[in-house]
């Protein structure tokens, strides 16, 4: 999709700290220089393209809820086949064909481990195929926001250890109709209250408590960044000496092209990586040659590494945490 410069901007400039306020629409048109209602048509034809999955928050794992990434080995002939199972989950958030032997890779979220221990066996039964289960061990850096041209990430390069906001039942109801994205509407979060039961100012108050308390880690535009042409988008795993593997994590995480970084168990024999990271970029090359680069950060505690470009995505949507 061609871009208009007041498209780019909402872009470029929205993918975090979104307004928290009544109206946040005029508060970003206010910004801008421009009216309201250019603000909404212009996000509404971001949504219609399939550019925008949504505006809305980014959970972070295993705070409100259980998440865990997931990996099956199919046959080729019969990936559309599994995919589309596994993508009918309402659990499933990400799933995404990827060059490797465990070729179907997919997020599951739910309302605690319980449930997702469900999913997972009522998946592994509809599908006939093991999964592969790597829950998040420590997180580095997990903001998925950045600029159109590549230049540069949202701010801050790592997820700092801290002591996260609680939440409550009230907290769980916003963010469970949070999934999908607030309404490009004057007064999104009086529309969000209302499904709620609760009142406006209080949604807002809590919304701003959790993104200040860590449990949502951004809040702003959710882009489709291949919608964009960033399609050269890899998942880079690392087999890293376990004493050296946190140092490592945060030495990446600070390298201006990883857009995602986190520490994950291995599962020998067939899967011996410990330290997981992803880039994007438009290109190949310059994706293959950013992954060469972390080599050297990487020194003489790498064992062993993979690159996984991603072939197709199959689901993009926001998580679920309500119970199987």
């Amino acid at each position: 999709m061609e871009l208009d410069l007041k498209q780019r901007k909402l872009i470029d400039g929205w993918q975090r700290a979104f307004p928290l306020v009544s109206r946040p629409f005029a508060a970003i048109a206010a910004n801008l220089g421009i009216d309201e209602g250019s603000v909404l048509a212009a996000l509404r034809g971001l949504l219609a393209a399939g550019v925008l999955s949504r505006i809305g928050g980014a959970v972070r794992p295993n705070t409100v809820g259980a998440s865990v990434l997931a990996a099956m080995r199919v046959a080729p002939e019969r990936l559309d086949e599994i995919a589309e199972i596994v993508s009918k989950e309402p659990g499933v958030n990400h799933n995404y064909e990827r060059e490797h032997e465990l070729n179907l890779w997919f997020v599951v979220a739910a309302a605690d481990k319980t449930s997702l221990d469900s999913i997972l066996t009522r998946l592994c039964a509809a599908t006939g195929h093991e999964i592969l289960e790597l829950p998040m061990e420590r997180a580095y850096f997990l903001d998925l926001g950045f600029s159109l041209d590549l230049s540069r990430r949202a701010a801050g390069i790592a997820v700092p250890d801290q002591e996260l906001a609680s939440v409550d039942a009230n907290d769980r109801e916003v963010l469970a109709a949070l999934e999908n994205g607030i309404e490009i509407q004057p007064r999104p979060y009086l529309a969000l209250a209302r499904h709620c039961g609760l009142g406006e100012d209080e949604v807002i108050a809590r919304l701003d408590r959790l993104v200040r308390g860590g449990i949502i880690s951004r809040f702003g535009l959710i882009v489709r960044h291949r919608a964009l042409g960033i399609n050269a988008n890899a998942m880079l795993v690392w087999d890293i000496r376990d004493e050296a593997v946190d140092t490592i994590g945060e030495r990446f995480a600070a390298a201006p092209f990883v857009t995602l970084c986190y520490r994950r168990p291995r599962r020998l024999p067939c899967w011996p990586y410990n330290l997981f990271c992803m880039v994007h970029g438009r290109d190949r090359a310059t994706v293959e040659a950013q992954a060469a680069s972390l080599v050297t950060l990487a020194g003489n505690d790498l064992i062993d590494r993979a690159v996984l470009f991603s072939k197709r995505c199959f689901v993009q949507r926001g998580a679920s945490y309500k119970a199987a």
